[in-house]
């Protein structure tokens, strides 16, 4: 197989801040696999959290190419390269170009259900109250809305966006922005407010806090979850995971850990960066078995690629096989 990869830059159509910093593009990471007769195309977004970047990515990926060259499978993946983005785009192209070769679809070859129409949560942006409540407004038709907190007015903007959508479902994620004195303060207000769930409040180094507080609302783990080797930490601090590509290093692993979390009794949410329908594609295959879907990263972005999923408002339709699998 012939390899490429490449760097990609996609301008958002808004500046998308979070806790840790805010961004005006997805810089991404698009590989390609040709045998001669298909090609297989696989994305990421390296991400500076877990020490990342697009260079590095990139060089990791070139590592692979004589293997690639020789035939490397996706089995052989899994030990050659550690859970994250260079193996996710790696193993999502491998996927695509398998597909290619049977002239069959990815859940064809899975041997399960074409993933069905689904509705994604929606992203608001963390931002002052009164922009909040004014994005909020602008999307209240959305049934899910996904509130990014982290700051010392996090129940201010929650309150605002509240106000802004009445009748949308909320979701919190607060991206490790929290003490358990915040939490245990907030969470009663939080109550009243009808929040469904909050992502990821304590930093993944300190988690264990939530082994002493009160869990009235779900508690789903984002950075304290990347692969089935992180899994069996999460036990007892969690009500529920976010799987994301990125993270597990591919739909290979992503799979397994699904299988670990209905196991175990979690819930699941899949999730993603802010990337193209390319990335979100193949963690469609997830989202039959998710309580959450939070596959918008095109939403985000002034424009995706070509043959990108169709949204409609938030329900997002499966993929067509000229973008993926």
């Amino acid at each position: 197989m012939k390899l490429t990869a490449q760097h990609e830059s996609w301008p958002l159509k808004t500046r998308f801040k979070i806790a840790r910093g805010s961004k005006t593009s997805a810089e991404t990471v698009c590989v390609l696999l040709d045998d001669g007769n298909h090609r297989g195309r696989g994305e990421c977004l390296p991400y500076n959290r877990y020490g990342e970047t697009v260079d590095g990515v990139i060089a990791l990926i070139e590592t692979l190419r004589d293997k690639l060259a020789d035939g490397m499978d996706r089995n052989e993946l899994q030990a050659a390269l550690p859970s994250g983005a260079a193996r996710n785009a790696l193993d999502c192209a491998l996927w695509d170009l398998e597909t290619k070769q049977h002239g069959a679809r990815v859940w064809d070859l899975l041997g399960t259900k074409a993933p069905a129409n689904v509705t994604t949560a929606y992203t608001l942006s963390l931002d002052s109250p009164a922009a909040m409540q004014a994005s909020a407004k602008e999307n209240a038709g959305r049934a899910l809305l996904k509130v990014k907190l982290g700051g010392p007015e996090d129940l201010d903007c929650i309150k605002a966006v509240r106000a802004g959508a009445p009748k949308a479902r909320l979701i919190l994620d607060a991206n490790e922005g929290w003490t358990a004195g915040t939490y245990e303060s907030l969470v009663p207000e939080l109550e009243q407010l009808n929040i469904e769930m909050i992502e990821q409040p304590f930093p993944a180094e300190h988690d264990q806090q939530l082994l002493d507080v009160a869990r009235p609302i779900p508690i789903c783990a984002d950075e304290s979850c990347h692969d089935t080797n992180s899994f069996d930490d999460l036990l007892g601090k969690y009500d529920m995971i976010n799987i994301k590509l990125d993270k597990t290093g591919g739909l290979t692993e992503a799979l397994k850990l699904r299988d670990r979390a209905v196991a175990e009794g979690l819930q699941i949410m899949v999730g993603c960066m802010v990337s193209t329908s390319l990335s979100m594609a193949p963690a469609m295959l997830l989202a039959n078995d998710a309580s959450i879907v939070d596959l918008d990263g095109p939403l985000l972005l002034a424009q995706d690629r070509e043959n990108g999923i169709a949204y409609r408002d938030s329900m997002m339709a499966p993929p067509e096989q000229a973008l993926w699998g």
